[in-house]
This record gives structure tokens, C-alpha cells and sequence, in this order.
């Protein structure tokens, strides 16, 4: 194999639908707000006091300019078009236009966490009920992974390699990590990286809410009469986690690219570190999460003190939470008091495979804004008082270095850290 380019990777654009709206400028606008987008679900009948949802409030497949009725009829897996709507909004957002030149050197990653779900339910539907023949024959493509990044390359008109990084709920920031070293070993020189899923399904509601993942809402909760309110990491009482349906995605790019095509680049990224946790399917191993911390910042050549901002994988589990805190105050020491630390997931819910290249794109613009996006909901735990949570209003404040976190079910950890151009 030939040597490594070592070549700087850039983001230069990113898209995202999101339970705050169906762009990422629509989510934007919300989150600086301090808005939440969450309502009681709509997409399906549960019976469930985890009814409270993030749906995407104005997804509508049939109004997209590259879809027609039988392109939303034969690709009923919705993380396809959330998919092929992401990656051209986020190439429309860098300034790319596919040629026969940036065709064959452009990748795409989308992972995601349950894939094709909602496809394997309606054709499960149609065999009891219509009968073997009316199983769609588009069912095994809408349940492959790679899919999604197969039906953009057939949109967008780009040849590079395709797959899905397959991480859970850290499938984004693998999708980025893995993006960026093939850019940085001259593989490719742009990559299309995130993740989407749609789990509004009752199944997927109802197995959530009996492993005591996802908040119950029962009258005396505060989100029963405010849905908004559901999400509340890091809160005293915060019961887990709300579940949403989205997608994100970022657009990467070689350093010596920028000026040929004359984009403008938004932040570099600038260090990965990923483990596993040999440790349990759900709850999370601080030994290795910690490890997973001081290799991202070590893969930076950066120091603990250097990091200005955290975004936290937050996902509004007791444990989840408090383990997650107990790690950074290992790696950063008392200097964590002075590093603000907020979780996006408190307005977005979980996205599970599309929430880390969501909150990377967030987190990538609050720092062009100079705008840290808050923690809302917060009500304090006296536990994690030295936490500085950037709780319930985004804050005005400059910073240049950025870690975000990403932990999903099976074990897996991922951080990236980007720094601010």
C-alpha cells in the first residue's frame, strides 16, 4: 500500500433534518432560540407513556425536487431520502458542484443505527395481510446500509467509495473519523459523512420504553403538560432519553482542494480517538470511555487544557450522564469547572446514528457564531455542580477548539475534536 498523504481535512458544508426542521439553517434558527422539537408521537398509535417524540415537523418526501410518487413509494425506508436530502443540501451549503473530476474522488459514509426498519415493517405487514406477493421487491435494497449512500451517489452523480459506518449511536462521528483519515491517506479527497435514522415506530417505542431507555411522561412529570420539557440532561430528574427521527451530514475536503475549488472552510477537523468497551450491550464502561477521551486529544497533539468546549454526548439517562461527567473530570481535572459542556440532545432528542454529525455540524457553526447552544431544561443536580452545563440560554462566547462526544449501544466510543477557522 502506498504512504499517507498526510494531507489536513476541513469541513466545508454540512445539512441536516432534524426534529427543530427540515434544513439545517431551520434547525439553527430554533436551537439558538433555545427551542425543543418535540411533541407527543404522530407517526404511529403506542401505548406507551414514552409517547413524547422528536418528529420531524416539516418533512414532506413528495415535495423534494429529485422525488416523484413512485420514488417515495418504492424507497419506503426513510433514512434513503432523508439520506439523498442531507448530502445535497450539504453539498449546496459548501459551494460543490459534482464534476467529472470531483465525481470519482468523492466518498460517502452514512451510518446509521436500525437502517431500514420502517421497510421491514410494512413489507412484514403486506405478507400477512395482501399476501408473498405484494412483499415489495425493493426490500432488501431499502434494508441494505449502504443504501442511503448508494441512491445519493445516484442523485448527486459522484463515483467514490460508498459504506456505512456502522457505530449505534456514535455511527456520525465514526463516519467523520473514518472520512477524514481517507482524505488525510489520499483515498479520496471529499467525503460526504453522517448518519440517519427514523425509529418512529411502535415497536421500536415500545422495546425502548420496556429496557427503561426512553422518559416515561406520567402526569406528575413536567413534560406532561409541556412536551418540550422531556429532554432535560443532566437535570436532577432527568429518566432518559426522547427518541428522534433525523439525519445529518458534513461535507470533508483536502487542504489543497479549498482553493481550487474555492471553498471556504468551517473548521479542521483535528483529532479522532474511538474504542469499544467489552463491557455490557447498554450501560457504559468509564475505563475505556476515558481512554477514548485522551486518544482524541492526544490524535489533536493537543493537551486537556487546550479543549474550549465541550458537546456532550448528553443523552438524559441518570447513568449515562452522570458516567459520561465522571469521565471528563478524570481527563480534564478541576480545569473541567471552567470548560463549558452542553448537550444538544436536550432540544433535539436522540437521533441515534444521525445525532453525532448533527451536533458536529451544530457545534461547527456556534463556533463561526460565537455561540455556545445550552443545555435546556436544566434543573440543577447538586452531584454535578462543578459542571458548568451552559443550562437553559445559548451563551455569546468565542471558542476555537471543540470536543464532541458520541457513545452508542454495544460499546462503542467515538470522539472528534474540531478546531475553528
Amino acid at each position: 500500500m502506498k504512504a499517507p498523504k498526510n494531507r489536513k481535512v476541513f469541513v466545508v458544508g454540512y445539512g441536516a433534518v432534524t426534529p427543530l426542521g427540515s434544513t439545517f439553517e431551520k434547525t439553527w434558527k430554533r436551537a439558538i432560540k433555545g427551542e425543543a422539537g418535540f411533541r407527543k408521537v404522530t407517526r404511529c398509535k403506542v401505548e406507551s407513556a414514552c409517547d413524547i417524540v422528536g418528529e420531524i415537523p416539516d418533512w414532506y418526501p413528495l415535495e423534494l425536487d429529485f422525488t416523484d410518487a413512485k420514488e417515495v413509494y418504492n424507497w419506503n425506508a426513510a433514512f434513503v431520502i432523508l439520506t439523498m436530502a442531507v448530502c445535497k443540501e450539504a453539498l449546496e451549503n459548501a459551494g460543490i458542484i459534482i464534476d467529472e473530476k470531483i465525481a470519482p474522488r468523492m466518498a460517502c459514509l452514512i451510518g446509521s443505527a436500525l437502517n431500514g426498519s420502517d421497510a421491514f415493517r410494512i413489507a412484514m405487514h403486506d405478507l400477512e395481510h395482501r399476501g408473498p406477493l405484494r412483499v415489495s421487491p425493493y426490500l432488501l435494497p431499502n434494508l441494505c446500509a449502504n443504501l442511503p449512500s448508494g441512491k445519493a451517489g445516484m442523485l448527486l452523480k459522484f463515483t467514490g467509495p460508498i459504506f456505512s459506518p456502522q457505530g449505534a449511536c456514535a455511527s456520525g462521528n465514526h463516519a467523520i473519523g473514518i472520512g477524514a483519515r481517507m482524505i488525510r491517506d489520499g483515498d479520496c479527497d471529499f467525503v460526504l459523512a453522517g448518519g440517519a435514522d427514523a425509529p418512529i415506530l411502535p415497536e421500536l417505542i415500545h422495546g425502548f420504553a420496556n429496557m427503561n431507555a426512553t422518559i416515561k411522561v406520567h402526569p406528575d412529570d413536567r413534560a406532561y403538560s409541556n412536551h418540550a420539557q422531556a429532554s432535560r440532561p443532566f437535570s436532577i430528574d432527568r429518566k432518559g432519553f426522547v427518541l428522534s427521527e433525523g439525519a445529518g451530514v458534513v461535507v470533508l475536503a483536502a487542504e489543497e482542494l479549498l482553493k481550487v475549488y474555492g471553498l471556504t472552510p468551517k473548521a479542521e477537523v483535528l483529532g479522532v480517538g474511538w474504542t469499544s468497551d467489552a463491557h455490557h450491550y447498554t450501560s457504559p464502561n468509564a475505563t475505556t470511555i476515558i481512554r477514548a477521551l485522551r486518544e482524541t486529544i492526544e490524535d489533536a497533539d493537543l493537551k486537556p487544557e487546550d479543549i474550549q468546549y465541550i458537546n456532550a454526548h448528553g443523552t438524559s439517562t441518570p447513568k449515562g450522564d452522570s458516567t459520561e461527567i465522571k469521565c471528563l473530570r478524570e481527563v480534564f481535572g478541576k480545569k473541567i469547572q471552567k470548560i463549558p459542556v452542553s448537550s444538544n440532545k436536550s432540544q433535539l432528542g436522540h437521533t441515534l446514528g444521525a445525532t453525532a454529525a448533527i451536533e458536529a455540524a451544530l457545534t461547527i457553526e456556534g463556533m463561526r457564531k460565537g455561540i455556545i447552544l445550552p443545555t435546556i431544561n436544566h434543573l440543577p443536580d447538586p452531584e454535578l455542580s462543578d459542571i458548568d452545563v451552559v443550562p437553559n440560554t445559548a451563551r455569546k462566547q468565542k471558542y476555537e477548539i471543540a470536543l464532541s462526544n458520541a457513545f452508542g449501544f454495544g460499546g462503542t466510543n467515538c470522539c472528534v475534536i474540531f478546531r475553528g477557522v
